[in-house]
């Protein structure tokens, strides 16, 4: 990013806070909303200067021209960080989740209903019962499907 602002350019490289957790504590750190992208306004007809920048290797092309991405679309992500919003993986009720973190860590249920403030609701099967707990989305980890 710095070398994309010394020859001049404003690249956008949004990041939100988050919980992360260690073998011996929980931190809060900054993580990318988009791993991989940096969005930056440049002149296709000088791509070159751009692709020259040590943190960039590709530029998102479809059929060799650059993808352009609306300035109301990169004001509205903008917005959402700034207001505090964070990624989220899509959901789908009906999928199999781990639960990773908490008490619960390890216990692997379906996916039961996507709740108010963040939270999910995971129906866990234990001694032929089925209960719900409501959890952070952010303590769940979704599976694979399995392919018999």
């Amino acid at each position: 990013m710095t070398a994309l602002r010394d020859r001049g350019y404003d690249p956008f490289f949004p990041t939100t806070a988050e919980r992360r957790r260690y073998s011996d504590r929980m931190a809060v750190v900054q993580t990318a909303v988009f791993p991989g992208y940096i969005f930056c306004h440049f002149d296709p007809r000088k791509k070159v200067t751009v692709l020259s920048c040590p943190a960039v290797e590709h530029i998102v092309s479809f059929g060799g021209v650059p993808a352009v991405v609306p300035e109301g679309e990169i004001e509205a992500v903008r917005r959402a960080v700034e207001a505090g919003g964070r990624p989220r993986r899509y959901l789908n009720v009906g999928q199999r989740v781990r639960i990773e973190f908490g008490s619960l860590a390890g216990l692997e249920g379906i996916l039961e209903r996507i709740g108010k403030q963040q939270r999910i609701v995971v129906s866990i099967h234990l001694l032929q019962r089925s209960v719900s707990v409501q959890i952070e989305q952010d303590q769940i980890r979704v599976l694979e499907p399995t392919v018999s």
